[in-house]
């Protein structure tokens, strides 16, 4: 389960999978509004996660950034760990 640690959001952190398909799966919001979080990660379960990315990208809330956009950002933080670790 990848880890991603929030900035500017209620949520403090964010939980994933992702399976050999590059499908997300197991969304979880830490902190946050649950509902609206959890709805967020029903809907997500099992898409793509360039999709996801591009589709949240750029939603904002406060600070300039949001829970959607959080885990936009998650996504290619898992990404770029993913490329890391292949090049080593």
């Amino acid at each position: 389960m990848f880890t991603y640690n929030t900035k500017g959001t209620c949520s403090r952190q964010i939980l994933f999978d992702v399976d050999g398909e590059n499908k997300i799966h197991n969304v979880k919001f830490i902190g946050g509004c649950s509902g609206n979080l959890q709805g967020i990660a029903r809907l997500v379960e099992g898409k793509n996660i360039d999709e996801v990315a591009e589709t949240l990208k750029g939603i904002r809330c406060r600070n300039n950034t949001s829970c959607p956009d959080q885990l936009s950002l998650a996504i290619n933080a898992y990404k770029t760990r993913e490329v890391k670790a292949k090049v080593l």
